[in-house]
């Protein structure tokens, strides 16, 4: 069965830019790293090619063509490590529910004007490529009427449509998001009429369906990171696990760039990090 065609998903859509380097946005990123986890205690601070996880992904952010970087933390040796790799640090609250909170509190601290572009890059993304960092700040500039912009990918396998790890959304016609789920949507109620898989099993998808993954990666105006604070948490976000569903609660428009690929995971476990360094090392020794 021939493989889904990317393009095929939204005709007037922009597609994710090529690269660093492309003229028209202003942004800053912001890379959120606390040291509590609960699978990998210390994530941030883990080598990675010789250097800590959170400096490696402050790298790939340079590569992107952000006017700043900060690496926003509540630990004081994550802001050490930051500084003595030359990148910008502030220490935040330690009670923040999650890393848009965190962000907020950038703001503030730094004085953003409302305008401003800020792109959410998590701390356990050392190989995040630098131009899907780029493209969402890009999209949310070109698109005024959204208060977020984020991105996504198609996929192609049932399996990964029913795996409630992998969150999955849906688009409009403009190419902003209707809603997001860890469900199957759309449901494509014909084609899962039959037994499910058997675990281990994969079927590939009629080339005629659009799925699409999401990838948890955000620039925001920061008007919204203020306002966003003070909304009370929506049912459906709480429901799903999914922090996104506050602003679709509210009325937000979340603008969706679309990959063509899927970027290389993030670090959550051991076996994570071991296959970020095994493709770091690899990609550096491509390099020569």
């Amino acid at each position: 069965m021939k493989n889904f065609k990317a393009e095929k998903l939204i005709p007037t859509h922009r597609p994710l830019l090529g690269g660093a380097g492309e003229a028209g946005v202003a942004f800053r990123v912001v890379i959120p790293a606390r040291i509590s986890s609960t699978r990998l205690p210390g994530k941030p601070l883990l080598e990675i090619g010789g250097k800590p996880m959170v400096v490696r992904v402050a790298e790939q952010a340079a590569l992107s063509g952000a006017q700043q970087i900060i690496i926003a933390t509540d630990h004081e040796p994550i802001l050490a490590a930051a500084k003595q790799h030359g990148f910008d640090a502030c220490l935040t609250r330690a009670d923040h529910n999650s890393g848009t909170d965190r962000i907020t509190e950038v703001v503030e601290q730094q004085g953003w004007t409302d305008d401003t572009i800020v792109v959410n890059v998590q701390g356990d993304e050392p190989l995040i490529p630098p131009a899907l960092i780029r493209a969402v700040a890009q999209h949310l500039h070109d698109h005024p009427e959204c208060a977020i912009a984020t991105a996504c990918h198609p996929i192609h396998d049932e399996a990964s449509v029913r795996n409630p790890n992998i969150v999955k959304t849906v688009l409009d016609i403009n190419g902003n998001a209707l809603y997001f789920s860890r469900a199957p949507i759309p449901y494509p109620r014909d084609l899962f009429s039959s037994p499910p898989l058997i675990p281990g099993e994969t079927e590939l998808l009629p080339e005629t369906l659009t799925v699409l993954r999401h990838i948890g990666i955000y620039a925001y105006r920061a008007s919204f990171l203020r306002a966003f604070g003070q909304l009370a948490p929506a049912a459906i976000e709480h429901t799903e696990a999914l922090e996104q569903l506050r602003a679709l609660w509210y009325g937000y428009k979340i603008g969706v760039t679309i990959t063509h690929d899927a970027p290389p995971s993030g670090v959550d476990t051991e076996a994570d990090l071991r296959v970020a360094r095994t493709l770091f090392n690899d990609r550096e020794a491509k390099r020569g």
